[in-house]
């Protein structure tokens, strides 16, 4: 009988995918996706080929259940980081950081490769992630017009162009030491393409 870690059936179910996660990731990292298989994951973990069977039916099942896990632990740090901000233009420059920053540190495939590894229904459920991210920006920008910060504008248009800038990964593929700057001048970017107009001339505008 496989030993149990931690204090109940549901520690250790949630021990497991916590380490088997972890594996993935630096495979994911080192390796790529194609690369990757459920017993190389599992010996990287220390789990055994049948526990690990017993969690995910296959690679397919841990990619979508790995994903599923970050997304859901971004989107939570996402909205404490910019409910912490005030002005909206500023949390408009924080959304912007931290997206590229997510951008810089999680490296999955690209989109278009990643639909063509997964299975529709699959890469459905990683896509639909992005929703809460998509829907957090739009709250933003439109708090952002009530504020007299930005000007009138079509966000049904606007924010899905920002989600592109935001997720342009030559942005950040520079060196390190050149991250910090990348994304300064990116978070720039943003914040003139979507017109923002300073404290004075919302006041009087």
């Amino acid at each position: 009988m496989p030993k149990i870690i931690g204090r109940s059936l549901h520690e250790h179910r949630e021990q497991v995918r916590t380490k088997v996660f972890e594996a993935l990731r630096n495979q994911l990292y080192e390796r790529g996706f194609d690369a990757i298989t459920l017993a190389g994951v599992a010996a990287e973990a220390g789990v055994g080929r049948t526990a690990i069977y017993n969690h995910f039916a296959d690679k397919e099942h841990l990619l979508v259940a790995f994903v599923e896990d970050e997304a859901a632990r971004y989107v939570e740090r996402l909205r404490e980081a910019v409910a912490a901000v005030t002005d909206p233009v500023d949390k408009l420059a924080e959304f912007a950081r931290l997206q590229l920053r997510a951008l810089a540190e999680f490296h999955l495939p690209a989109g278009g490769t990643l639909a063509s590894a997964l299975a529709p229904s699959a890469y459905r459920r990683i896509a639909a992630h992005a929703d809460p991210i998509a829907e957090q920006l739009q709250e933003i920008l439109a708090e952002g017009i009530r504020a007299g910060r930005l000007p009138q504008q079509d966000l049904a248009v606007v924010t899905p162009m920002v989600n592109a800038a935001l997720a342009a990964r030559p942005v950040i593929d520079v060196p390190p030491e050149e991250l910090p700057h990348a994304i300064e001048t990116a978070v720039q970017f943003i914040l003139r393409a979507v017109g923002v107009i300073p404290h004075e001339q919302a006041k009087f505008g």
